[in-house]
Protein backbone atom coordinates (compact mmCIF):
# COMPACT_ATOMS: atom_id res chain seq x y z
CA UNK A 1 0.00 0.00 0.00
CA UNK A 2 2.93 2.31 0.64
CA UNK A 3 4.47 1.45 -2.75
CA UNK A 4 1.14 2.08 -4.48
CA UNK A 5 0.81 5.48 -2.75
CA UNK A 6 -2.25 4.51 -0.73
CA UNK A 7 -0.45 5.00 2.59
CA UNK A 8 2.42 7.23 3.58
CA UNK A 9 4.83 7.02 6.47
CA UNK A 10 4.52 9.66 9.18
CA UNK A 11 5.98 9.87 12.68
CA UNK A 12 4.05 7.44 14.94
CA UNK A 13 1.74 9.37 17.26
CA UNK A 14 -0.25 7.80 20.05
CA UNK A 15 -1.42 11.30 21.00
CA UNK A 16 -2.94 11.85 17.55
CA UNK A 17 -4.43 8.35 17.58
CA UNK A 18 -6.10 9.12 20.93
CA UNK A 19 -7.47 12.40 19.54
CA UNK A 20 -8.97 10.55 16.58
CA UNK A 21 -10.61 8.06 18.94
CA UNK A 22 -12.09 10.88 21.04
CA UNK A 23 -13.58 12.35 17.88
CA UNK A 24 -14.86 8.92 16.85
CA UNK A 25 -16.68 8.60 20.18
CA UNK A 26 -18.18 12.07 19.73
CA UNK A 27 -19.39 11.08 16.27
CA UNK A 28 -21.06 7.98 17.68
CA UNK A 29 -22.86 10.18 20.22
CA UNK A 30 -23.92 12.59 17.49
CA UNK A 31 -25.29 9.73 15.45
CA UNK A 32 -27.43 8.62 18.35
CA UNK A 33 -28.80 12.16 18.78
CA UNK A 34 -29.49 12.65 15.06
CA UNK A 35 -30.92 9.22 14.33
CA UNK A 36 -34.56 10.28 14.11
CA UNK A 37 -34.27 13.89 12.96
CA UNK A 38 -31.52 13.52 10.35
CA UNK A 39 -30.71 9.87 9.63
CA UNK A 40 -28.46 10.65 6.64
CA UNK A 41 -26.23 12.87 8.78
CA UNK A 42 -26.37 10.30 11.60
CA UNK A 43 -25.19 7.59 9.23
CA UNK A 44 -22.34 9.78 8.04
CA UNK A 45 -21.35 10.20 11.69
CA UNK A 46 -21.22 6.47 12.41
CA UNK A 47 -19.25 5.89 9.23
CA UNK A 48 -16.83 8.69 10.09
CA UNK A 49 -16.41 7.29 13.60
CA UNK A 50 -15.41 3.90 12.25
CA UNK A 51 -13.09 5.43 9.64
CA UNK A 52 -11.38 7.64 12.22
CA UNK A 53 -10.88 4.69 14.54
CA UNK A 54 -9.21 2.69 11.76
CA UNK A 55 -7.08 5.72 10.92
CA UNK A 56 -6.11 5.99 14.61
CA UNK A 57 -4.58 2.52 14.45
CA UNK A 58 -2.49 3.59 11.47
CA UNK A 59 -1.44 6.92 13.01
CA UNK A 60 -0.27 5.04 16.07
CA UNK A 61 1.90 2.92 13.76
CA UNK A 62 3.27 5.84 11.78
CA UNK A 63 1.06 5.40 8.72
CA UNK A 64 -1.50 7.71 7.16
CA UNK A 65 -3.93 7.16 4.29
CA UNK A 66 -3.33 9.32 1.23
CA UNK A 67 -5.94 10.80 -1.07
CA UNK A 68 -5.03 8.05 -3.53
CA UNK A 69 -5.81 5.43 -0.89
CA UNK A 70 -9.08 7.13 -0.08
CA UNK A 71 -11.47 5.89 2.54
CA UNK A 72 -10.79 2.23 1.79
CA UNK A 73 -7.08 2.43 2.70
CA UNK A 74 -7.50 2.49 6.51
CA UNK A 75 -9.84 -0.48 6.34
CA UNK A 76 -7.60 -2.49 4.03
CA UNK A 77 -4.46 -1.79 6.05
CA UNK A 78 -6.01 -2.61 9.43
CA UNK A 79 -7.80 -5.69 8.09
CA UNK A 80 -4.51 -6.98 6.70
CA UNK A 81 -3.07 -6.81 10.20
CA UNK A 82 -6.02 -7.91 12.34
CA UNK A 83 -7.91 -10.50 10.31
CA UNK A 84 -7.93 -12.92 11.97
CA UNK A 85 -8.93 -12.62 14.77
CA UNK A 86 -10.88 -9.34 14.56
CA UNK A 87 -11.96 -9.36 10.94
CA UNK A 88 -15.54 -10.29 11.77
CA UNK A 89 -15.91 -7.11 13.80
CA UNK A 90 -14.16 -4.91 11.22
CA UNK A 91 -15.80 -6.37 8.10
CA UNK A 92 -19.05 -4.30 8.25
CA UNK A 93 -17.01 -1.16 7.60
CA UNK A 94 -16.78 -1.81 3.86
CA UNK A 95 -20.56 -2.19 3.52
CA UNK A 96 -21.05 0.94 5.64
CA UNK A 97 -18.60 2.76 3.35
CA UNK A 98 -20.61 1.79 0.29
CA UNK A 99 -23.89 2.72 1.99
CA UNK A 100 -22.54 6.14 2.96
CA UNK A 101 -21.22 6.66 -0.57
CA UNK A 102 -24.60 5.84 -2.11
CA UNK A 103 -26.33 8.30 0.21
CA UNK A 104 -23.72 10.98 -0.49
CA UNK A 105 -23.99 10.51 -4.27
CA UNK A 106 -27.53 9.20 -4.73
CA UNK A 107 -29.15 8.00 -7.89
CA UNK A 108 -32.87 7.84 -8.49
CA UNK A 109 -32.88 4.23 -7.29
CA UNK A 110 -30.63 4.73 -4.24
CA UNK A 111 -32.40 3.74 -1.04
CA UNK A 112 -32.79 6.44 1.58
CA UNK A 113 -30.94 6.19 4.86
CA UNK A 114 -33.55 5.58 7.54
CA UNK A 115 -33.43 5.66 11.33
CA UNK A 116 -33.50 1.85 11.17
CA UNK A 117 -30.32 1.91 9.04
CA UNK A 118 -28.63 4.01 11.69
CA UNK A 119 -29.90 1.88 14.57
CA UNK A 120 -28.70 -1.34 12.94
CA UNK A 121 -25.21 -0.07 12.10
CA UNK A 122 -24.51 2.06 15.18
CA UNK A 123 -23.58 -0.97 17.30
CA UNK A 124 -21.34 -2.26 14.49
CA UNK A 125 -19.51 1.07 14.22
CA UNK A 126 -19.22 1.19 18.01
CA UNK A 127 -17.63 -2.27 17.97
CA UNK A 128 -15.11 -1.14 15.33
CA UNK A 129 -14.16 1.85 17.47
CA UNK A 130 -13.75 -0.37 20.53
CA UNK A 131 -11.56 -2.87 18.67
CA UNK A 132 -9.34 -0.11 17.35
CA UNK A 133 -9.08 1.45 20.79
CA UNK A 134 -8.20 -1.92 22.27
CA UNK A 135 -5.33 -2.72 19.89
CA UNK A 136 -3.38 0.54 20.12
CA UNK A 137 -1.15 -0.73 22.92
CA UNK A 138 -0.49 -3.95 20.99
CA UNK A 139 0.42 -2.48 17.59
CA UNK A 140 4.00 -1.28 17.27
CA UNK A 141 5.17 1.37 14.79
CA UNK A 142 5.45 0.11 11.23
Amino acid sequence: MIARGELQRVPPSREHADQLLVQALRDLGSADLLCESNPKRAYESIYDAARMALTAVLENQGLRPTSQGGHIAPYSAVMAQLDPPMGQTLRPFDRMRRTRHKSEYPTFTSPDITPDSVRSDLPLATAIVKVCEGVLDEMSPF
